[in-house]
């Protein structure tokens, strides 16, 4: 028996994780369509998603288990630049996707597309593009995968489960996690996450609102938090000798903290799992309702951002079962510490959950893009709809279990690296897609060669990146190119990414240069739900539940 076990805390955790974890398989009974075979039902859960549905599955697609557990112990060790600037990017998000997703839904829904590589196929006529588009996201997402598992093992070793010398012992609950979060994403696809998410949100919202209320009355108050943290972010790190981190943003840090935010919020929606989660919605203005209410989610991540200015005054010591200081620890050591057991469980059951619904969906999405975009593009092209959704069953459940040995068998910190590298990667996406829902003005070849550069360019920029602890991919702050001043690689790699798509274009339009074919027209980009272009899914039939809640079905050809 581990001495350091919080029994408690445990049994709470294996109650309410094994409740959603029925919810999971369940889910395949829920809105069950007369076949899950094709990956517009167990990719995109039948399109069916209404507005608060679709809420939940955004909540818990993009706030996931490693953001609670990564931004507050940013602000614990680094302070706002490193950790707050999350909270203004999601903010700046909402109305970039208002712009641009409604239009992304339209032409998805009329053709068909499963994935954002399928939109640039059909736009550009352009394999080569497609290709390059698919791959970024696939690779892109599997370290953010990977980081869903690093939240489940903060919360485990917290709860003090993981002491045992034996490697088995050690990473059973781990494993445990694992078999069932791939159990029932194979069997209920999109569904799963959309039921858990309820269940998820709900928890987050009752722990950080009763944790934002009781624990400043019992560590002093803000007035202390603000002093405390201040006082911690200006004393000197040993490593460096500087201070340890930032409060308030100063005019040197005025240039990274805007555009990590711009870029990150520029990046958030070229994730396949992003997007795999808004074409679940039922209709373009689905989409819109939710830009305008999920906001609400930025303010619980502005409160949760403070909790690690909390555990600063609190005196919390994130310190890992091996002996070494981990601030990954810190929200979790700080409930353990601060609340009675029972509570305790609950928190981390919230952070256990809220990995399961992310690595679900990122799963999903990961595997629709290799099956769809890869396989049957490149390897399959008559493949059926029945045989494409076996293949994409059978890819998530590869992507979750090289996410799980890349956790197992990798320090986490390579982890972290990895995923802030594919936000740099992902984001050199964005004009063959976001350009592409607006203007065909954009040749393909020189967006393929814009990727290529900005691909090139933020890999080696990141690389050169170091820390004392880290000699490579220490980060995503660089120089920016002409200016002098520090700030997002991502967004500078993306400014040459789409500078050498217009000279580019230019040139090949100068010499004539094939264009592609494209197989939209205009008046796709303002599709709805019911419109009797849009090409159906083989599934014998589909609901569309609007928010009236009157239900249309089309039956399928």
């Amino acid at each position: 028996m581990n001495p350091g076990l919080n029994g408690t805390a445990l049994a709470v955790l294996v109650l309410l994780f094994a409740v959603v974890a029925v919810l999971g398989f369940w889910a395949s009974r829920w809105r069950r369509p007369a076949s899950m075979n094709s990956l517009d039902e167990w990719g995109l859960g039948g399109r069916s998603f209404g507005t608060w549905v679709t809420w939940f599955l955004l909540g818990g697609d993009l706030y996931t288990a490693y953001t609670f557990i990564a931004v507050p112990a940013a602000m614990y060790g680094a302070g706002a630049v490193s950790g707050f600037f999350a909270v203004p990017y999601t903010i700046v998000l909402y109305p970039i996707i208002f712009v641009f997703m409604a239009r992304l839904w339209s032409v998805s829904h009329r053709h068909g597309y499963v994935t954002p590589a399928d939109f640039v196929r059909g736009r550009h006529g352009s394999r080569a593009l497609s290709l390059a588009i698919a791959a970024t996201g696939f690779i892109a997402t599997m370290p953010y995968i990977a980081l869903q598992l690093v939240g489940i093992q903060a919360v485990l070793e917290v709860v003090g489960v993981g002491g045992s010398g034996n490697w088995l012992a050690k990473d059973a609950p781990l494993f445990a996690a694992f078999l069932i979060l791939a159990l029932y994403t194979y069997t209920s696809g999109l569904r799963a996450p959309a039921v858990i998410a309820f269940v998820k949100d709900v928890l987050i919202y009752v722990v950080i609102i009763v944790a934002v209320i009781y624990l400043p009355a019992r560590f002093g108050g803000w007035e202390h938090i603000f002093g405390s943290a201040e006082a911690k972010m200006a004393a000197p790190a040993a490593a460096t000798g500087k201070p340890a981190g930032v409060f308030i943003p100063g005019a040197a840090q005025f240039w990274p903290y805007a555009t990590l935010a711009l870029g990150s919020a520029m990046a958030l929606f070229m994730y396949p799992h992003s997007i795999t989660a808004t074409l679940s919605a039922n209709s373009r203005n689905t989409i819109r309702r939710n830009a305008a209410i999920l906001p609400a989610y930025s303010f619980v991540l502005g409160l949760l951002a403070l909790l690690g200015w909390v555990a600063i005054a609190a005196g919390t010591k994130p310190v890992g079962l091996d002996g070494k200081p981990n601030a990954q620890l810190v929200i979790p050591q700080l409930f353990e510490d601060a609340f009675p057991a029972w509570f305790a469980g609950v928190a981390f059951a919230a952070v256990a959950i809220g990995a399961l619904v992310p690595a679900a969906i990122m799963s999903i999405a990961a595997a629709n893009t290799f099956t769809r975009n890869i396989y049957r593009e490149w390897f399959r092209p008559n493949v059926t709809t029945e045989q494409e959704a076996r293949v994409s069953k059978i890819a998530s459940l590869l992507v979750k279990a090289f996410a799980l040995v890349f956790v197992l068998l990798l320090d986490k910190q390579n982890a972290i690296n990895f995923q802030l590298l594919g936000g740099i990667w992902i984001l050199q996406t964005f004009p063959a897609v976001v350009f592409s829902l607006y203007t065909r003005w954009f040749h393909r070849w020189a967006l393929l060669i814009g990727w290529a550069v900005g691909m090139a360019y933020g890999t080696i920029k990141a690389y050169n990146v170091s820390t004392p602890t880290t000699p490579h991919f220490g980060g995503s702050v660089a120089s920016i190119e002409g200016l002098g001043e520090l700030g997002y690689i991502a967004l500078t790699a993306f400014v040459i990414n789409a500078v050498v798509a217009v000279v580019l274009t230019l040139v090949f339009r100068a010499v004539k240069a094939p264009g592609g074919r494209d197989e939209t027209v205009p008046a796709d980009y303002f599709a709805d739900a019911g419109d009797p272009r849009a090409r159906k899914s083989p599934t014998a039939l589909r609901a569309l539940t609007t928010e009236g809640g009157e239900s249309t079905s089309l039956r399928n050809s």
